[in-house]
């Protein structure tokens, strides 16, 4: 239960993305979110619509709270290749899973074209900005030129998703994989010494 001092609507909205996270659409009645958020029976028809509404705010918060974190690791300092090995790095609660990706598996979610779509526009955002450096490290010469910036950043994405499937199926975080066995960017080798 929230018991910080922020108002009513917020802790409605936090409420429902932890439900959310944790048992998904159907899973979060509009009971649980009352009782989480510590509000009165009526306190989430006052201040959205329904259950819908108030579930799109909260998807909308998750889904900019990722891109943020996300944007931390992929804008810090370093090469193109120090910054994507950043994003794979980056602290997660891999147990849970992905808060987003989380919410692709859930059928009401992407039925809904409203809910659906925070989701997709997050997910498509991180690739671009993922293909963007990429893109970046090639015009270094740090890729290979080669290098297909649009399916790499597919495929790291889809690696971060992926391991949040396999950690939650093992019901343990994947041990740490050292970045030259990690996921390869195609690195231009050096030139061997004349």
């Amino acid at each position: 239960m929230y018991t910080d001092p922020m108002s009513t609507s917020e802790r409605l909205i936090e409420s429902t993305r932890d439900l959310l996270w944790e048992r998904g659409y159907v899973g979060t009645s509009p009971k649980a979110i009352l009782e989480r958020a510590g509000a009165g029976q009526g306190s989430m028809y006052h201040h959205f619509k329904g259950k819908p509404d108030l579930a799109l705010a909260a998807i909308r918060r998750t889904a900019q709270q990722l891109r943020a974190a996300a944007e931390r690791s992929l804008e810090g300092p370093g090469t193109p290749y120090e910054r994507i090995e950043a994003y794979l790095r980056r602290e997660r609660e891999v147990l849970r899973g992905c808060p987003v990706g989380r919410l692709t598996m859930d059928p009401d979610v992407i039925a809904s074209d409203e809910l659906r779509t925070p989701v997709t526009e997050t997910l498509a955002a991180i690739r671009e900005r993922l293909a963007g450096i990429v893109e970046e490290g090639k015009r270094q010469g740090q890729f290979a030129p080669e290098l297909d910036a649009e399916r790499t950043a597919a495929t790291i994405l889809a690696t971060v998703q992926g391991g949040y499937v396999l950690a939650r199926a093992a019901g343990s975080p994947p041990p740490s994989t050292p970045p030259s066995t990690g996921c390869s960017l195609s690195s231009r080798p050096e030139p061997p010494e004349a």
